[in-house]
C-alpha cells in the first residue's frame, strides 16, 4: 500500500509563492504517474500538473490559470514530488491533493490528470488559501 503525504500548504498574499510537497512511502518505482490535482469550495477537482517518474516527463493543465506559474519536479532519493506556485492569486485558493498510479509513458500520465484513467493512490491534502 502506497501511501502519500502532501505539505507546504498555507495562507499566503497575493503575489506570493509556495512550494507544495508530496512523500510517498515506500518509494515508488520508476513507472509511475504523480500528479497534483486541486479542489476549490464548489468546483470539480482539476489536474494541473503531473510528472513521469521514470525520465521526469512533465505536462500541465492547459488552463490559462495554470501555464507558467506551476511547475512540478521530482527529488527521487528523496521519494518526493514538488508543486511550485508563483504569482499567486485568490482564484488559486484549495486544497492541493497529491495522487500516484502506474503508468506505461508520461501521455498516459497526461490522460490520467485528466480523469480518463484513475489514479490508485491519493493523499489527503495540504490547504492553500490565499488573499488579496
Amino acid at each position: 500500500q502506497v501511501q502519500l503525504v502532501e505539505s507546504g500548504g498555507g495562507s499566503v498574499q497575493t503575489g506570493g509563492s509556495l512550494t507544495l510537497s508530496c512523500v510517498a512511502s515506500p518509494a515508488l518505482p520508476h513507472n509511475y504517474c504523480m500528479t497534483w490535482f486541486r479542489q476549490a469550495p464548489g468546483k470539480q477537482r482539476e489536474g494541473v500538473a503531473t510528472i513521469y517518474t521514470s525520465g521526469g516527463f512533465t505536462n500541465y493543465a492547459d488552463s490559462d490559470s495554470v501555464k507558467g506559474r506551476f511547475t512540478i519536479s521530482q527529488d527521487n532519493a528523496k521519494n518526493t514530488v514538488y508543486l511550485q506556485i508563483i504569482s499567486l492569486n485568490p482564484e488559486d485558493t484549495a486544497m492541493y491533493y497529491c495522487a500516484a498510479s502506474e503508468g506505461p509513458s508520461a501521455g498516459y500520465c497526461y490522460r490520467a490528470m485528466y480523469g480518463i484513467y484513475d489514479h490508485n493512490y491519493w493523499g489527503q491534502g495540504t490547504q492553500v488559501t490565499v488573499s488579496s
